[in-house]
């Protein structure tokens, strides 16, 4: 006989294990399903940057939606401590993107004064200022710096979001979901691998895997794209940092720097192969020239699952009352997370949201 719950959160990544928890903190009856394993998962894989402002160009529809994402994380990351003992391992020491030409340095350049123009720090640094905070970097023109963005640490993010979800009365369980099960136009449930589960709602959150679930009103525009990554030794004696050059970053986590990462369309292949690691290693080279001295400790690949546009998909399903959609985060999942679970408690509750999420509605990739 199948169980009855509230809600249904179907994936157990940050973005399910935030929504779980903001639904329980909310009251709701939740049942957290992660399909468990360690292939491919993109929070696995992910460094854990809190990016808005570095990686967001003129008119980027994110922007937004990014820094209220960032600015989250203050309060969430103590509350989680709080309630669960775990640090997530929040740090905003600011960000990099260095310029190696001089069409490098324009684009920054020109990213920095449109973000002053909107009323958000940033700072344009020379190339004597890169060098003398940064001299185990190569020569530059020049660099972008978002001194309030930062990282965290993704596993210890999801440990504590999903511990407290479980402290609020959410059940979790691993396990498979391979359909939805509806009765007209509404949901009424999931089917797994263990069994069926009844709800009213069902959020899906499965991330690169959210399209393959069966019951789907119309297919989802996400597709598995692969990032490759390495952890080296962190430079000795140099200040913990992350720097974003061309076609990689450089992020300190303990004593290593953790190295990325490909964009490659390769479906559901989550290895590492000498052709992405050599051209990974070739540009964090070209940004950090010890580091070809430096011998990788491991190497590893995630399938981040990123929309056509790339803008998550975040919202209700309007041909199938009681489905919402928290999945399409890409290169963000990290980042929105928190205020992915914020944003569908409110929506499922039918409160009014403090964002503009138009531009992440459901159906936008079918209506012409």
């Amino acid at each position: 006989m199948a169980r009855s719950f509230d809600v249904i959160v179907v994936g157990g990544g940050p973005v399910g294990s935030a929504c779980a928890r903001e639904l329980a903190l909310a009251g709701r009856r939740v049942l957290l399903l992660e399909a468990g394993g360690e292939l491919g998962q993109a929070w696995k894989a992910a460094a854990g940057m809190l990016a808005p402002q570095i990686e967001a160009g003129p008119e980027d529809p994110l922007l937004e939606l990014g820094l209220e994402a960032r600015e989250l994380y203050r309060t969430l990351g103590a509350e989680l401590l709080e309630t669960t003992g775990i640090d997530v391992g929040l740090w905003q020491e600011g960000i990099a993107a260095v310029a190696a030409t001089e069409a490098e340095a324009a684009e920054l350049l020109a990213r920095c004064a449109w973000q002053r123009q909107q009323g958000h720090l940033g700072d344009w640094l020379d190339a004597e200022e890169v060098q003398s905070r940064w001299p185990w970097l190569g020569p530059s023109l020049g660099a972008f710096y978002a001194p309030y963005d930062g990282a965290l640490e993704p596993a210890r993010l999801v440990e504590a979001l999903s511990r407290d979800a479980e402290r609020l009365g959410a059940t979790l369980e691993q396990d498979s979901v391979t359909a939805l099960e509806t009765r007209g136009d509404r949901i009424v449930g999931v089917v797994a691998r263990r069994g069926r589960h009844s709800a009213e709602s069902v959020v899906l959150a499965a991330g690169a895997w959210s399209p393959s679930i069966e019951g789907l009103p119309r297919p989802l525009a996400i597709a598995p794209v692969r990032g490759q990554m390495a952890a080296l030794p962190w430079p000795a004696a140099a200040r913990r940092a992350i720097i974003y050059g061309h076609g990689c970053y450089v992020v300190a986590r303990g004593d290593e720097a953790i190295v990325g990462s490909t964009m490659e369309f390769a479906g559901y292949r989550a290895e590492v192969t000498s052709a992405g690691l050599n051209g990974l290693f070739n540009a964090v080279t070209a940004l950090w020239p010890g580091a070809d001295r430096a011998a990788a400790r491991r190497t590893w690949a995630g399938l981040r699952p990123v929309t056509a546009d790339g803008v998550p998909i975040i919202g209700p399903e309007p041909r199938l009352a009681g489905l919402w959609y928290a999945c399409g985060h890409g290169r963000n999942g990290i980042l929105l997370a928190g205020l992915t679970g914020q944003l569908v408690r409110q929506l499922i509750a039918g409160e009014p949201l403090g964002q503009d999420l138009s531009r992440c509605e459901p159906e936008r990739f079918w209506t012409w």
